[in-house]
């Protein structure tokens, strides 16, 4: 009963939907003292000395935190009680109570109502009792409850309500607890429980959960009642049993802890009997961080597993790796320590390793495992201005997944190696504000020691090699790269007046010059190397390679602009656009595989990219990468977004990259039938919202990853449906529906969409804030 309800009017009609910004609260009451004096206001006042007071007419009670009106009112001076009479209303803690008789005890704030109708300010929700008791804000009971957050003329039965026999609220422990209880909607019982135990406050407490509902084309139709363990303030637990109709029961779950210098979970999924695989499945996901301050450290751990290689496409949902088919496996640790002002060390551990959900219809190469990785990295400041800067790094890799006979066993994918590397780059930074400028030389030095199976005479490395084939080839090789840049910019501002506002532009060329001499690493391995992705960063980078294992030879400048518009009022930047290019003075001859390369062009691809707000309503994102040789984009993406009000959404976004991929998605939250004015909770209009994203691969002209379907929003409850299809191979896909209830006021029932939709639709809304049950 801890939701929020906000209610927003117009002066024609209301929609059940209210505007954030307008979006009623609980109202700021202060604590009622029982030692504070109290002020009584009526027509005429009648009074016996030490005895009882008479108020008639128009009574108004007030103290601290209370307000009391009524017809009549006696209060008895001996007991300190107030007994009220005729259209009573009172007000206390920001809950409201209206009766037709009360009694009060000011000293112990103890009251008891016949008849009421209340509204509880912290659910804003109430409903009406037989009879009602509350002790102050610690505690209330009452008898024949019917409890809703609809309004609905005298007579009319709520869109929902929930009648319980007896209600119970200890506010001070976290208790509450309704005995017969009947949830009923739309005139229909949908859930029916002879005791039901919740938390009274915001505070967590333990107990049944309401059952979820969940369906889609892997497990069927699956049911699940979590429970909830609060085991302490700082641990806690769920256990959520479930059974599917095409899978059989389940135990799915999660626990968690927070100490004082250490936090954690655990998630899992339990299938003992897979009734379609027929054998057990399951997952699990372990995180642990903590710190040791007195030592500097932190260190960490993140595992997940799963039971085997088909996991990821019957339980896509379950776990929340963002490559579904590689799981990570760490322990890392790390340390920091500020020497003197002068010089601050850094040192790092780590172990990784992957589990790969390997389909025979589609292997995938993972990456390398670390076992282990041990760094330290030292800044020091230096006399006239210098900085320097060092890593060194050893690295042992090994290649534990299992692949296709010769996937990786060549020299420059082989199945072991160890890596040690040590970079170092002296600089000397200017900026004065308006301009600046920072040359730095740099060293790249590494040494390798691999091995790798041989299986081809092709594998052979030198000429007297003489290793047969089947055995171990052991390799033994060193790499020293020095490398000479300049970066510099300037900055200049002007005021501008776009679209009619006062604003600041800014004016930002770059330019970047780098030297590296060439260096043959054609026989060096493939760690952890790859082409730098094309941007805004990476064009202005010294190496085109992300890693270690690749140093690209350069002789070249990099020159680009960016302006930006910025409000004048509060320094947001409105709009942003610039572009980038590269002058080759000669053709880099490094490639990825280690290869010499032979581009007859001395100019890159220019990059171009704007983003920002375009109008108040419209925001637009997008950026080009354009080959001038061959007259083409290499790479685009394009998106815009209309967002004319809250709760109105559409968007929209391209993605090209030339002979990999062509797509574009459409997103969308908007209004597609309002009801009659008045027809909802409390005279609201009741509003049905569409909601969505589809993505379509023009290249394979099929669907990918979409989603789709509707919110119904009725003021007191929200009815949302939506279908997702999740894509989990070449042709492969999983669909599920998400069907969730929300009573205002009360819960949530059923499968919850909303971080899925926050996920995939930009500018997404909740119709209800986040403090919602």
């Amino acid at each position: 009963m801890l939701a929020s309800m906000a209610t927003w009017a117009q002066a024609n009609a209301l929609s059940c939907t209210p505007d954030p910004s307008q979006r009623a609260r609980p109202p700021a009451t202060e604590p009622e003292d029982p030692n504070s004096p109290v002020e009584l206001q009526a027509s005429s006042l009648r009074s016996q000395l030490a005895q009882e007071t008479l108020a008639d007419g128009a009574v108004e009670l007030r103290r601290a935190g209370l307000t009391l009106t009524a017809d009549r009112l006696r209060y008895l001076h001996e007991q300190d009680r107030v007994i009220a009479q005729g259209q009573v209303h009172i007000t206390q803690g920001g809950n409201q109570f209206d009766s037709e008789q009360a009694s009060y005890v000011l000293n112990t704030q103890r009251g008891e109502l016949q008849a009421p109708r209340f509204r509880l300010s912290r659910a804003q929700a109430g409903g009406q009792a037989r009879d009602l008791a509350f002790d102050g804000t610690r505690s209330l009971s009452a008898n024949e409850v019917a409890y809703s957050s609809c309004d609905r003329p005298a007579g009319e039965e709520p869109d929902w309500v929930l009648r319980m026999d007896h209600l119970s609220l200890d506010f001070e422990h976290n208790e509450g607890r309704a005995e017969g209880a009947v949830l009923r909607f739309l005139g229909t019982p949908i859930l029916a429980l002879p005791v039901l135990s919740f938390p009274a406050t915001d505070a967590p407490k333990s107990g049944w959960l309401l059952p979820s509902l969940s369906i889609d084309t892997t497990a069927g139709a699956a049911i699940s009642v979590p429970y909830y363990w609060r085991i302490a303030p700082n641990l806690d637990a769920t256990l959520a049993p479930e059974v599917s109709t095409k899978r059989g029961s389940g135990l799915r779950g999660d626990f968690r802890y927070l100490l004082e210098r250490n936090a954690g979970r655990l998630e899992y999924h339990l299938l003992p009997n897979d009734r379609v695989q027929e054998r057990e499945r399951y997952s699990t996901l372990l995180e642990h961080e903590g710190e040791l301050p007195a030592l500097g450290l932190r260190y960490g751990m993140h595992s997940e597993h799963a039971s085997d290689d088909a996991y990821w496409k019957d339980f896509s949902d379950y776990l929340p790796s963002l490559t579904p088919r590689l799981l990570p496996r760490q322990v890392w640790t790390q340390g920091a320590w500020q020497v003197d002002r002068f010089v601050a060390l850094e040192s790092y551990a780590r172990v990784q390793t992957w589990q790969v959900l390997q389909d025979s219809s589609a292997w995938i190469t993972p990456p390398y495992q670390r076992q282990p990785q041990i760094g330290l990295r030292a800044q020091v400041e230096g006399p006239w201005g210098l900085r320097y800067n060092a890593e060194a790094e050893a690295n042992h890799f090994t290649q534990g997944a299992l692949l296709p006979t010769g996937v990786l066993n060549t020299p420059t994918l082989p199945q072991e190696g160890r890596r040690l590397h040590l970079t170092q780059s002296i600089s000397r930074p200017w900026d004065n504000g308006w301009a600046w400028f920072t040359p730095q030389l740099s060293l790249n030095q590494a040494s390798y020691r691999y091995h790798y199976i041989k299986q081809a005479e092709s594998d052979l490395i030198t000429r007297d090699d003489g290793v047969p084939l089947g055995r171990p080839i052991n390799l033994t090789r060193q790499r020293n790269v020095p490398t000479f840049s300049m970066d510099a910019g300037l900055r200049f501002e002007r005021d501008a007046t776009p679209f009619g506002q006062s604003m600041v532009q800014t004016l930002e060329p770059r330019i970047h010059y780098v030297y590296t001499p060439y260096r043959p690493q054609d026989d060096l391995p493939l760690f952890d190397t790859a082409v730098s992705d094309f941007n805004a960063v990476s064009i202005y980078a010294d190496n085109a390679f992300t890693g270690i294992d690749r140093i690209s030879d350069a002789n070249q400048v990099t020159f680009g602009a960016t302006s930006r518009l910025l409000d004048r009022q509060n320094g947001v930047e409105v709009l942003r656009f610039g572009a980038a290019q590269r002058y080759l003075f000669r053709p880099q001859r490094l490639t990825a595989t280690g290869s010499n390369g032979n581009s007859s062009s001395n100019f890159s691809d220019i990059l171009l990219f704007a983003s920002g707000r375009l109008h108040p309503h419209w925001y637009a994102d997008s950026a080009l990468q354009y080959d001038f040789d061959f007259k083409r984009p290499v790479r685009t993406l394009a998106s815009v977004r209309y967002q004319p009000a809250p709760f109105h959404t559409l968007a929209a976004t391209y993605r090209y990259t030339r002979q990999l991929t062509e797509q574009t998605e459409l997103a969308w939250q908007w209004p597609i039938y309002r009801g009659d004015p008045g027809a909802g909770s409390g005279g609201c209009q009741r509003v049905l919202y569409g909601i969505g994203r589809v993505s379509y691969n023009m290249r394979d002209s099929r669907l990918a990853d979409s989603l789709a379907g509707i919110e119904y929003d009725a003021g007191c409850w929200i009815m949302r449906a939506v279908a997702q299809r999740v894509t989990t191979g070449s042709t492969g896909a999983t669909t599920r529906v998400m069907l969730q209830l929300e009573l205002v006021g009360l819960s949530r029932l059923g499968t919850n969409p909303l971080q899925t939709l926050k996920d995939n639709i930009p500018g997404y809304r909740l119709l209800r804030d986040n403090d919602s049950p």
